[in-house]
């Protein structure tokens, strides 16, 4: 019998926090953060291919105009999807950050024997 609990105590799950919904949620906003960038990364590098290969052609010297408009697009293309991708980011930090916390609630008691300037430290760390 003890064994078979030992071969299987990977089957042992810990209990789920309270907003798990939320906290998934978050994982799969961030996954298509990431999509997204790699998507903005892709469509300026095709841009940017299809611009070097509108500049090299010779036949057609009244088209070098749209290769260079081709490039100033692709490195736009470029810094939109980055700004895009590290605002988004940055926000979902602080909601993964803010999720957590409610998820593991940590309470300091204060000991009533301590000077009114440590119970203030005591009072603001319990706050944090």
């Amino acid at each position: 019998m003890r064994s078979g609990k030992k071969l299987f105590r990977f089957l042992r799950t810990k209990p789920v926090p309270v907003n798990t919904n939320e906290i998934l949620a978050l994982e799969r906003t961030k996954l298509a953060n990431e999509r997204t960038l790699l998507s903005y990364i892709r469509s300026s590098l095709y841009l940017l291919v299809g611009g070097l290969a509108l500049i090299q052609l010779k036949d057609y010297d009244h088209l070098k105009w749209l290769g260079y408009l081709s490039l100033v697009i692709c490195v736009l293309f470029l810094t939109i999807g980055i700004l895009r991708y590290t605002l988004l980011y940055r926000r979902l930090n602080k909601w993964n950050r803010i999720l957590f916390v409610d998820t593991i609630p940590e309470k300091k008691e204060i000991p009533e024997k301590k000077s009114s300037v440590q119970t203030e430290k005591a009072v603001k760390e319990a706050k944090i």
